[in-house]
């Protein structure tokens, strides 16, 4: 492996079937970034990784508004939802309405949500 391409604890966090997923694992494969990968239905995301990426990322960036799950959601749920307080406890109770895919990188500390080839390549590539 290309020294330049080892980045300390590189994280992607999704679904293993989601296509935006899918094009990040063959995006960092096809670069030679190890990364560990944790998928939400088996191991569900936690408060304090949430709390964490909105350090770094805006919650209405992170909740991800046009999935199935959200459409699928009361209206008055959907209303409920304010700030990143109610964001994030509804994320936790439904980890699909996390925007697909999440990579965190502890060094530097950075998190990309989304597919963002180009922002990837600034920071990663």
């Amino acid at each position: 492996m290309n020294q330049s391409n080892i980045h300390p604890k590189v994280k992607l966090f999704g679904i293993p079937n989601c296509d935006s997923v899918k094009k990040a694992r063959l995006w960092l494969d096809a670069k030679g970034i190890t990364y560990e990968f944790q998928d939400f239905k088996k191991t569900p995301i936690t408060s304090a990784q949430l709390k964490g990426w909105c350090k770094h990322a805006e919650w209405e960036t992170l909740l991800n508004k046009k999935s199935t799950t959200w459409r699928a959601l009361p209206s008055q749920v959907q209303a409920g939802v304010k700030d990143q307080q109610s964001a994030c406890a509804l994320m936790l109770e439904y980890p699909s309405l996390v925007k697909r895919p999440v990579i965190w990188c502890e060094q530097p500390s950075l998190v990309m949500i989304g597919v963002q080839p180009t922002l990837w390549e600034e920071e990663l590539g």
